[in-house]
Protein backbone atom coordinates (compact mmCIF):
# COMPACT_ATOMS: atom_id res chain seq x y z
CA UNK A 1 0.00 0.00 0.00
CA UNK A 2 1.26 3.48 -0.87
CA UNK A 3 2.46 5.25 2.29
CA UNK A 4 1.19 8.63 1.03
CA UNK A 5 -2.30 7.24 0.55
CA UNK A 6 -2.36 5.70 4.01
CA UNK A 7 -1.07 8.96 5.50
CA UNK A 8 -3.89 10.85 3.79
CA UNK A 9 -6.45 8.32 5.02
CA UNK A 10 -5.14 8.58 8.58
CA UNK A 11 -5.27 12.38 8.40
CA UNK A 12 -8.86 12.31 7.16
CA UNK A 13 -9.99 9.96 9.91
CA UNK A 14 -8.20 12.01 12.57
CA UNK A 15 -9.51 15.36 11.33
CA UNK A 16 -13.11 14.51 10.48
CA UNK A 17 -13.75 11.54 12.74
CA UNK A 18 -17.50 11.39 13.43
CA UNK A 19 -18.37 13.03 10.10
CA UNK A 20 -17.08 9.95 8.24
CA UNK A 21 -18.95 6.68 8.05
CA UNK A 22 -16.18 4.99 6.09
CA UNK A 23 -12.63 5.56 4.85
CA UNK A 24 -11.07 3.07 2.44
CA UNK A 25 -7.73 2.82 0.65
CA UNK A 26 -8.10 0.53 -2.35
CA UNK A 27 -6.68 0.26 -5.87
CA UNK A 28 -4.42 3.25 -5.37
CA UNK A 29 -7.23 5.56 -4.28
CA UNK A 30 -8.65 6.97 -1.07
CA UNK A 31 -12.43 7.04 -0.72
CA UNK A 32 -14.36 8.51 2.19
CA UNK A 33 -18.10 8.17 2.79
CA UNK A 34 -19.39 11.32 4.41
CA UNK A 35 -22.56 11.96 6.36
CA UNK A 36 -24.81 14.38 4.45
CA UNK A 37 -25.20 16.72 7.44
CA UNK A 38 -21.46 17.48 7.40
CA UNK A 39 -21.12 18.03 3.66
CA UNK A 40 -20.46 21.78 3.47
CA UNK A 41 -18.20 22.15 6.50
CA UNK A 42 -16.13 19.11 5.54
CA UNK A 43 -15.75 20.15 1.90
CA UNK A 44 -14.71 23.65 2.96
CA UNK A 45 -12.05 22.18 5.22
CA UNK A 46 -10.85 19.85 2.47
CA UNK A 47 -10.38 22.85 0.21
CA UNK A 48 -8.78 25.28 2.67
CA UNK A 49 -6.80 23.43 5.32
CA UNK A 50 -3.06 23.01 4.81
CA UNK A 51 -3.12 19.26 5.30
CA UNK A 52 -5.50 18.76 2.38
CA UNK A 53 -5.75 21.71 -0.05
CA UNK A 54 -8.17 20.08 -2.50
CA UNK A 55 -8.60 23.20 -4.57
CA UNK A 56 -10.24 21.53 -7.56
CA UNK A 57 -13.45 19.57 -8.02
CA UNK A 58 -12.58 17.41 -11.02
CA UNK A 59 -15.91 15.64 -11.34
CA UNK A 60 -19.25 15.05 -9.64
CA UNK A 61 -21.60 12.21 -10.50
CA UNK A 62 -24.85 10.72 -9.29
CA UNK A 63 -25.20 7.01 -8.53
CA UNK A 64 -28.35 4.88 -8.34
CA UNK A 65 -27.81 1.76 -6.24
CA UNK A 66 -31.31 0.39 -6.77
CA UNK A 67 -30.06 -2.53 -8.86
CA UNK A 68 -26.46 -2.71 -7.68
CA UNK A 69 -25.18 -6.20 -8.45
CA UNK A 70 -28.03 -6.96 -10.85
CA UNK A 71 -27.00 -7.45 -14.46
CA UNK A 72 -28.75 -8.19 -17.72
CA UNK A 73 -25.65 -9.98 -18.94
CA UNK A 74 -25.57 -13.74 -18.44
CA UNK A 75 -21.88 -14.35 -19.06
CA UNK A 76 -21.53 -17.43 -16.87
CA UNK A 77 -22.62 -19.72 -19.69
CA UNK A 78 -21.10 -17.86 -22.60
CA UNK A 79 -20.48 -19.76 -25.83
CA UNK A 80 -18.92 -19.01 -29.17
CA UNK A 81 -22.36 -17.79 -30.24
CA UNK A 82 -22.43 -14.93 -27.75
CA UNK A 83 -24.21 -14.08 -24.52
CA UNK A 84 -27.92 -14.22 -23.75
CA UNK A 85 -28.47 -10.46 -23.77
CA UNK A 86 -30.86 -9.43 -26.49
CA UNK A 87 -32.08 -13.02 -26.86
CA UNK A 88 -33.94 -13.44 -23.60
CA UNK A 89 -37.16 -11.45 -23.49
CA UNK A 90 -36.38 -10.07 -20.04
CA UNK A 91 -33.10 -8.57 -21.29
CA UNK A 92 -34.43 -6.71 -24.30
CA UNK A 93 -34.27 -2.97 -24.80
CA UNK A 94 -37.24 -2.56 -22.47
CA UNK A 95 -35.39 -4.25 -19.64
CA UNK A 96 -36.31 -2.69 -16.30
CA UNK A 97 -34.16 -3.31 -13.27
CA UNK A 98 -37.28 -2.94 -11.14
CA UNK A 99 -38.62 -6.13 -12.75
CA UNK A 100 -35.40 -8.11 -12.41
CA UNK A 101 -34.87 -10.73 -9.70
CA UNK A 102 -33.59 -9.11 -6.54
CA UNK A 103 -30.07 -10.48 -6.41
CA UNK A 104 -28.19 -7.24 -5.90
CA UNK A 105 -25.39 -6.79 -3.41
CA UNK A 106 -26.31 -3.34 -2.06
CA UNK A 107 -28.58 -2.61 0.86
CA UNK A 108 -29.49 0.76 2.29
CA UNK A 109 -30.06 4.14 0.70
CA UNK A 110 -30.58 4.27 -3.04
CA UNK A 111 -28.99 7.50 -4.31
CA UNK A 112 -25.50 8.85 -3.76
CA UNK A 113 -23.32 11.62 -5.12
CA UNK A 114 -19.61 11.07 -5.70
CA UNK A 115 -17.11 13.94 -5.73
CA UNK A 116 -13.62 13.59 -7.22
CA UNK A 117 -11.19 16.10 -5.73
CA UNK A 118 -7.69 17.10 -6.76
CA UNK A 119 -5.05 18.89 -4.70
CA UNK A 120 -2.65 20.66 -7.02
CA UNK A 121 -0.64 21.89 -4.04
CA UNK A 122 -0.07 18.43 -2.56
CA UNK A 123 -0.45 16.36 -5.76
CA UNK A 124 -3.07 14.00 -4.38
CA UNK A 125 -6.62 12.93 -5.15
CA UNK A 126 -9.63 12.03 -3.06
CA UNK A 127 -13.05 10.53 -3.71
CA UNK A 128 -15.91 11.66 -1.48
CA UNK A 129 -19.20 9.73 -1.48
CA UNK A 130 -22.41 10.94 0.17
CA UNK A 131 -25.76 9.14 0.28
CA UNK A 132 -29.04 11.05 0.01
CA UNK A 133 -31.15 10.40 3.09
CA UNK A 134 -34.51 10.22 1.29
CA UNK A 135 -34.98 7.84 -1.66
CA UNK A 136 -38.23 9.53 -2.71
CA UNK A 137 -36.73 13.03 -2.66
CA UNK A 138 -32.92 12.76 -2.95
CA UNK A 139 -31.52 16.04 -1.65
CA UNK A 140 -28.05 17.36 -0.83
CA UNK A 141 -26.53 20.78 -0.25
CA UNK A 142 -24.92 22.38 -3.29
CA UNK A 143 -21.13 22.81 -3.23
CA UNK A 144 -21.11 25.49 -5.93
CA UNK A 145 -20.09 28.02 -3.28
CA UNK A 146 -17.02 25.89 -2.53
CA UNK A 147 -16.06 24.77 -6.02
CA UNK A 148 -17.64 26.77 -8.85
CA UNK A 149 -17.03 23.89 -11.28
CA UNK A 150 -19.83 22.01 -9.49
CA UNK A 151 -22.45 24.17 -11.22
CA UNK A 152 -22.90 22.16 -14.41
CA UNK A 153 -22.02 18.86 -12.71
CA UNK A 154 -24.87 19.28 -10.24
CA UNK A 155 -27.25 20.22 -13.03
CA UNK A 156 -26.28 17.02 -14.83
CA UNK A 157 -26.88 14.89 -11.73
CA UNK A 158 -30.23 16.62 -11.28
CA UNK A 159 -31.20 16.06 -14.90
CA UNK A 160 -30.17 12.41 -15.16
CA UNK A 161 -30.81 11.14 -11.62
CA UNK A 162 -33.31 13.60 -10.16
CA UNK A 163 -31.01 14.55 -7.28
CA UNK A 164 -31.82 18.02 -5.95
CA UNK A 165 -29.01 20.32 -4.79
CA UNK A 166 -30.18 22.80 -2.21
CA UNK A 167 -28.75 26.26 -2.76
CA UNK A 168 -27.78 25.76 -6.40
CA UNK A 169 -28.05 29.11 -8.22
CA UNK A 170 -29.72 27.76 -11.39
CA UNK A 171 -30.84 24.14 -10.98
CA UNK A 172 -32.43 23.09 -14.28
CA UNK A 173 -31.98 20.41 -16.92
CA UNK A 174 -28.81 20.53 -18.96
CA UNK A 175 -28.81 17.49 -21.29
CA UNK A 176 -32.41 16.47 -21.90
CA UNK A 177 -35.12 18.50 -23.60
CA UNK A 178 -37.04 21.19 -21.71
CA UNK A 179 -40.24 19.14 -21.66
CA UNK A 180 -38.56 15.84 -20.80
CA UNK A 181 -40.28 13.80 -18.09
CA UNK A 182 -38.30 11.49 -15.84
CA UNK A 183 -34.60 10.95 -15.18
CA UNK A 184 -32.96 8.64 -17.75
CA UNK A 185 -30.05 7.38 -15.62
CA UNK A 186 -32.30 5.98 -12.93
CA UNK A 187 -32.24 2.19 -13.01
CA UNK A 188 -36.00 1.91 -13.34
CA UNK A 189 -36.06 4.07 -16.48
CA UNK A 190 -36.50 1.90 -19.63
CA UNK A 191 -33.55 1.82 -22.01
CA UNK A 192 -35.64 2.93 -24.99
CA UNK A 193 -37.39 5.65 -23.01
CA UNK A 194 -41.09 6.51 -23.01
CA UNK A 195 -41.46 8.98 -25.89
CA UNK A 196 -39.70 10.05 -29.06
CA UNK A 197 -39.80 13.27 -31.01
CA UNK A 198 -39.97 13.96 -34.73
CA UNK A 199 -40.82 16.76 -37.11
CA UNK A 200 -44.39 16.57 -38.42
CA UNK A 201 -44.62 18.25 -41.85
CA UNK A 202 -48.41 18.46 -41.66
CA UNK A 203 -48.37 20.33 -38.38
CA UNK A 204 -45.17 22.16 -39.23
CA UNK A 205 -43.59 21.53 -35.85
CA UNK A 206 -41.77 19.00 -33.71
CA UNK A 207 -44.11 16.62 -31.90
CA UNK A 208 -43.79 13.99 -29.20
CA UNK A 209 -45.22 10.50 -29.55
CA UNK A 210 -44.90 7.11 -27.81
CA UNK A 211 -41.64 5.39 -28.66
CA UNK A 212 -41.92 3.23 -31.79
CA UNK A 213 -38.47 1.70 -32.20
CA UNK A 214 -38.09 -2.04 -31.84
CA UNK A 215 -36.61 -2.80 -28.42
CA UNK A 216 -33.59 -4.89 -29.26
CA UNK A 217 -30.10 -4.97 -27.84
CA UNK A 218 -27.43 -6.37 -30.15
CA UNK A 219 -24.30 -8.08 -28.93
CA UNK A 220 -21.27 -8.09 -31.24
CA UNK A 221 -19.80 -11.50 -31.84
CA UNK A 222 -16.04 -11.81 -32.04
CA UNK A 223 -14.57 -15.01 -33.47
CA UNK A 224 -10.89 -15.59 -32.83
CA UNK A 225 -9.08 -18.22 -34.84
CA UNK A 226 -7.01 -19.68 -32.04
CA UNK A 227 -6.91 -22.85 -29.94
CA UNK A 228 -10.08 -21.93 -28.03
CA UNK A 229 -12.23 -22.31 -31.15
CA UNK A 230 -10.43 -25.06 -33.07
CA UNK A 231 -12.17 -28.42 -33.17
CA UNK A 232 -9.38 -30.97 -32.72
CA UNK A 233 -11.62 -33.74 -34.04
CA UNK A 234 -12.19 -32.01 -37.36
CA UNK A 235 -8.50 -31.28 -37.76
CA UNK A 236 -7.61 -34.88 -36.98
CA UNK A 237 -10.07 -36.23 -39.56
CA UNK A 238 -8.73 -33.82 -42.18
CA UNK A 239 -5.14 -34.93 -41.60
CA UNK A 240 -6.12 -38.63 -41.78
CA UNK A 241 -7.74 -38.10 -45.17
Amino acid sequence: MNDRLQTLADSLEHRFGNALSNCVVARGEVTITLDAAHLLETCTALRDEDGFKFEMLVDLAGVDYQAYGVTEWNADEATAEGFSRGVQESTSGRFRFADAPVVGTHTGLRFAVVYHLLSITRNQRLRVKIFCEDDDLPLLDSVVGIWSSANWYEREAFDLFGIIFKGHPDLRRILTDYGFIGHPFRKDFPLVGHVEMRYDPEQGRVIYQPVTIEPRVLVPKTIRHDHRYIDDTVESEASDA
